[in-house]
């Protein structure tokens, strides 16, 4: 799996974007987000329980835009870096992230991902070993137990990210970065003024807040399912392997083909993670013509809910275990 020349190969075919193809993408994608926007509007005459009905249908929409940011910041999207950075701002408008930032951060989590010594550089979900877990004070372990708990992964943190921690520059952000938040906030708030004058301040809250917390959840679930399953690949720095981490360390969702759409093929994470520069539309293809890039077990949608008890990284074992594996083990009782 370390025979770097060969993968490359593999992929390096898949890796021009077509831009007939990416336009009409953005546009089966961005124009039935916004007529989403104005019928959940008009259902609000109606009823309600009907609005929060098309949250589901409007929350996959801003997901697979959010794939096309991801896609933009990969500069995947466009063979133009100018098409790919308008496009992305714009989208990152949509989706409340700031281009340059997300940009930066996502590229440092595919160079460190799977790395042990490097957890801190690329924006991952906390992860600690089972010794790393017991060896921590009791207000860290409840902290960590809070932080990985579904409650807080899945609503409150999605809606902090996107809502609050985006608006705000790094200190160590680059003068080009910082002006990106700038911007990115000056058109998110441009675009909700717009909103509420159409349509009011009441109705918009009560569209937008339920779309950001089902997409959020959406987004932040497929981010830790890729990541964070029983045979993960985690390795220390000195023995680390970019492609052991992308085809190892990264899942194969394998999702309805509705669910493949809707999520821009990122399920073939696999395939990003070794070809980054991959077009979303070209990942399927790029895994199917290629079965020796495709990891041994696959993760369905039915398998993949057995993910979210898994906490901790079991590096005697290499892999990941739940909070139930300690008890089991006698190793410390429970907080």
């Amino acid at each position: 799996m370390s025979d770097i020349p060969r993968w490359q190969e593999l992929t390096a075919g898949y890796q021009r974007p077509d831009t007939l193809r990416s336009l009409w993408q953005l546009a089966n994608t961005v124009i039935p987000y916004l007529i989403l926007w104005y019928l959940m509007y008009r259902s609000l005459e109606i009823s309600y329980w009907l609005t929060l009905a098309l949250t589901v249908l409007a929350s996959g929409f801003l997901v697979r835009i959010f794939i096309i940011f991801h896609d933009c910041c990969h500069g995947s999207f466009f063979q133009s870096k100018r098409a790919n950075r308008i496009v992305g701002f714009l989208t990152g408008v949509l989706t409340f992230t700031p281009y340059d930032r997300w940009r930066r951060e996502h590229s440092a989590h595919h160079a460190t991902s799977g790395d042990l010594d490097r957890r801190d550089l690329g924006g991952e979900i906390w992860t600690l070993t089972v010794d790393e877990y017991l060896a921590s004070p009791l207000s860290t372990r409840l902290t960590y137990r809070l932080y990985r708990s579904p409650l807080v992964m899945l609503t409150i943190g999605p809606s902090f990210l996107f809502l609050v921690k985006h608006r705000f520059s790094n200190r160590e952000a680059r003068r080009r970065e910082r002006h990106n938040v700038y911007a990115t906030n000056v058109g998110v708030f441009a675009f909700i003024v717009l909103l509420v004058a159409l349509m009011g301040p009441r109705a918009y809250l009560m569209i937008q807040i339920p779309i950001m917390i089902v997409a959020g959840a959406a987004a932040v679930w497929l981010f830790y399912v890729q990541h964070q399953f029983e045979a993960v690949y985690w390795e220390h720095h000195d023995k680390w392997d970019y492609s052991r981490a992308a085809l190892e360390g990264s899942s194969f969702y394998d999702l309805p083909r509705i669910l493949h759409w809707f999520t821009g093929n990122i399920g073939y994470h696999h395939i990003h993670h070794l070809g980054p520069r991959i077009p979303n539309y070209l990942l399927r293809r790029c895994h199917e013509e290629n079965p020796t890039l495709a990891p041994a077990s696959p993760i369905t949608l039915l398998s993949s809910l057995q993910s979210s008890r898994l906490r901790l990284w079991d590096e005697e074992h290499q892999r990941m275990v739940g909070f139930r594996y300690l008890r089991e083990q006698q190793k410390t009782p429970a907080v």
